[in-house]
């Protein structure tokens, strides 16, 4: 196929220049036929085929080539068959012998019409997309993979995120609260996709079952939720790309920060940034197209959702709860009774009735001991021998001055002195550790070793005046005076000697 410039030159030496055809043929050493042709067409017209071909060695085996196909549908993505793979197993399995190229050609072909084309959809103002991504950072010196919710308002592309150690169901509630929050307004409706957390069954014709947790939010807030096909991830594309978004530029580099908290403030500062952003062909900002998503959304409810997962559940013989395969410790004066437990996702709640009976640090290892030792100081008032192997104190990281108390108790008091300083260990259930350790040094600093001494001391700190140990301060109090012991005091004990 000749090129454009050629085309020219030659229309130019017969239209312009007024030379024949057959002086063209001869100057540029083309036929006749060719130089016919660039007079009639001032562009290369291309190879036209007159009678479409088919795959004379090819057609046979296009059943076998289609099998490959449909079966790579269900195979790993990375073991999937490629052109030349296909063409090999025709040449070695088939006899096939034709080309590679007729292959590479209809497997091209076959794979571009089996390619899912889409709608592009319109996104009203004041909805809104969530789903969940994954991601690694390094929080409080630990690496770790983090899960972080993402809700989407489509229209203007405003978003939120949140990050959390799992993703649980305290933590789909707590980012939803959290989202509420930063856009000041409840979406319209949600759309998810089919996440176990709020779909507990799908039903044959379509409609879900959704959770109990899931349906106390909805209740709360009042919003309609959608869900996305099954497989699906188009549905929602709008937040799939926010996941992908926020990973790449949130948490690339690897993030690191000193807690969970940290990290949030700083991916909500992050969320905030973007409003400043344009998104798309948008010639307006985020921020100026989410005035409109803002007017649309409805307003929050007077009290926010308690985000909490809730279980019931039953305090054992060693006064533990069990919660996500941990045991949470309380008081253990509530043995053997039923308890509700509300999983935070930083802290586990419990309450007997409707009395909160322990509150501790939410732990997400696997077979963890959480205990408060203060839970189980009573009972050892009971058992002192149980100081010293009582699992609930180990490690509990008292001031050494208190350790010091109890070496000057027991020398002096033996195993009475180990019951008094269980009693002042006691005196932490009702007040703070800096009192008590400052009674502590106090009452070793004057002597006053016991439990009465500290305590008396603690009380006048709390009660912001000085200890009053000197009896002295007391005038009205009788003074003692002691003698010397003599044989003839006894005689007013005998009353034939008293005579």
């Amino acid at each position: 196929m000749f090129a454009v410039e050629v085309y020219a030159a030659v229309r130019r030496f017969v239209f312009i220049d007024g030379n024949s055809r057959r002086e063209a043929a001869r100057v540029f050493g083309l036929s006749r036929e060719t130089v016919l042709k660039m007079c009639r067409f001032s562009l290369p017209p291309g190879y036209t085929r007159t009678k479409p071909v088919g795959k004379p060695k090819l057609g046979p085996l296009l059943p076998v080539i289609g099998a490959i196909l449909e079966a790579d549908r269900t195979a790993p993505v990375k073991q999937r068959h490629t052109a030349k793979r296909i063409f090999e197993r025709l040449r070695d399995e088939h006899g096939f012998a034709g080309g590679y190229t007729v292959v590479k050609d209809h497997v091209r072909l076959c794979r571009a019409r089996g390619r899912e084309t889409f709608v592009p959809l319109a996104h009203p103002p004041g909805h809104a997309q969530v789903d969940f991504g994954e991601a690694v950072g390094v929080i409080g010196g630990v690496r770790q993979k983090m899960h972080f919710l993402c809700m989407d308002l489509p229209q203007s592309d405003a978003c939120f995120v949140k990050a959390f150690p799992r993703e649980t169901t305290e933590a789909f509630l707590d980012g939803h609260v959290s989202a509420f929050a930063f856009f000041g307004g409840v979406p319209q409706s949600i759309l998810y996709d089919n996440t176990t957390i709020a779909v507990a069954k799908i039903l044959g014709d379509g409609k879900r079952e959704r959770t109990r947790a899931f349906t106390e939010l909805v209740s709360h807030y009042l919003f309609a939720d959608r869900f996305g096909r099954p497989g699906k991830g188009n549905d929602k594309g709008k937040v799939e790309g926010l996941v992908k978004h926020a990973r790449m530029k949130f948490m690339t580099p690897i993030p690191h920060a000193a807690s969970y908290d940290a990290f949030n403030a700083e991916l909500a500062e992050r969320c905030r940034a973007r409003q400043d952003e344009r998104a798309g062909r948008h010639a307006e900002t985020i921020g100026e197209r989410l005035v409109a998503d803002t007017l649309a959304l409805r307003a929050l409810p007077p009290v926010p959702l308690e985000p909490c997962e809730k279980r019931a559940g039953r305090v054992s013989s060693t006064a533990l709860v069990r919660y996500r395969t941990n045991d949470y410790s309380v008081p253990t004066r509530y043995g053997f009774q039923d308890v509700v437990v509300k999983g935070f996702v930083d802290e586990v709640v419990i309450l007997c009735g409707a009395e909160e009976i322990a509150r501790h640090a939410r732990s997400y290892g696997e077979g963890v001991f959480v205990a408060d030792p203060l839970h189980y100081l009573a009972l050892i008032e009971m058992k002192p021998g149980a100081l010293d192997q009582a699992a609930a104190l180990q490690g509990w990281a008292l001031p050494d001055v208190f350790q010091h108390l109890r070496h000057l108790l027991e020398a002096r008091m033996g195993n009475r002195g180990k019951r008094e300083f269980i009693q002042v260990l006691r005196l932490l259930e009702a007040m703070p550790m800096e009192i008590v350790t400052f009674a502590v040094t106090e009452a070793i600093h004057i002597g006053a070793i016991g439990f009465d001494g500290v305590k008396l001391i603690a009380l006048a700190r709390i009660e912001r005046r000085p200890p009053r140990l000197d009896l002295a301060a007391y005038p009205h109090l009788p003074k003692l005076q002691v003698k010397t012991t003599r044989a003839a005091d006894y005689a007013a004990l005998v009353p034939e000697l008293a005579a």
